[in-house]
């Protein structure tokens, strides 16, 4: 079966021909980051404009690349949530369009779960039931995988995300937006043994907390005075920061595995692109007896292969949507 995939979460708008929720025909992705760098962050208001003058083409694209027709489409996935509200109704309401007009089911998706499925459509080798860290600059959450219709929240960041932490200590250091990239680059250049930073407890094991960690860096860059413009230094919060970040999300999803008794952990979302966060993850799992799963890096952000891919798994299930289905 080919299932269209439309995702318009936050700042992207994507759109994808998938075949049997395996096989990515096509993979067509329009991002509008460039204008929301100036701003340090996404302008909702930006995002939602550029995917409404975007979306036809992007999904016309989509499925002249795929090398077919609209009528041999036989589903329509679409991310109805979380993201951002306007962008959301954007992608709704063009599926929903597409849906009537043309007779093809439809069907809203999570945008969290289909991260996690980002990591089926790469291996084929990952099986159920796993557990799975969706690490991006919105959600910092681990799930208990036991099917496609069964994920259960097993811990969740209580205050700031680990990539907008990410973006938060970049503006510190005045590196710019987005700031995981630049962070990432900056800390090969420093020692992550240097600096002593930490992640906040949580009093739940698995849940999350950024918000300290990046106060503490705050505080260290203030009362460095002038050294705060020395190279060097820069380099060494960047690469402790990152390190001490990163330990976190490794220690947590690890205690996961070893509560829920599985060998297998996917990671995804946009922070898993992170080469250092790849590499302590399958040093410290191989340890553990833990294989580690990852997507290609450009399908760790947001794209519509994975909407399509989950989309097709759910409606075998016999899930479907209809025209009332709303966004959130």
């Amino acid at each position: 079966m080919y299932v269209l995939g439309i995702e318009t979460s936050c700042d992207e708008t994507a759109a994808a021909i998938v075949i049997d929720g395996k096989k990515i025909i096509s993979s067509q992705v329009s991002s509008s980051l460039e204008f929301h760098s100036k701003y340090g962050g996404v302008v909702p208001e930006i995002a939602f404009r550029m995917q409404l003058e975007t979306i036809s083409q992007v999904t016309d694209d989509a499925i002249k690349k795929a090398g077919i027709k609209i009528s041999d489409i036989g589903l329509i996935s679409v991310t109805n949530q979380p993201g951002l509200l306007g962008s959301l109704l954007v992608g709704i309401a063009f599926a929903k369009s597409l849906s009537l007009a043309k007779g093809i089911p439809l069907l809203g998706v999570n945008h969290l779960f289909s991260h996690i499925y980002a990591n089926i459509l790469a291996d084929k080798s990952l099986r159920l039931p796993f557990v799975a860290l969706i690490v991006s600059g919105g959600h910092t959450s681990i799930f208990y995988i036991k099917d496609f219709d069964q994920v259960v929240v097993l811990g969740q960041t209580q205050d700031d995300a680990c990539g907008e932490a990410f973006d938060k200590v970049a503006k510190i250091l005045g590196l710019g937006y987005p700031g995981g990239p630049l962070i990432e680059q900056l800390a090969k250049k420093g020692n992550p043994s240097k600096i002593k930073f930490n992640c906040s407890d949580t009093a739940q094991p698995l849940d999350f907390s950024f918000s300290g960690i990046k106060t503490a860096v705050l505080y260290r860059v203030k009362g460095e005075g002038p050294r705060v413009k020395d190279k060097n230094f820069k380099a060494d919060v960047a690469a402790s920061f990152q390190d001490a970040a990163i330990d976190a999300l490794v220690r947590k999803s690890l205690l996961a595995c070893q509560i829920k008794k599985v060998k297998n952990l996917a990671i995804g979302g946009g922070v898993a692109a992170n080469s250092r966060l790849r590499e302590k993850f399958i040093k410290e799992a191989l340890g553990r007896g833990v294989k580690c799963f990852f997507p290609p890096k450009s399908f760790c952000l947001d794209n519509a292969a994975m909407v399509a891919g989950l989309g097709y798994r759910l409606f075998k299930k016999g899930y479907v949507s209809d025209l009332s289905l709303r966004a959130g």
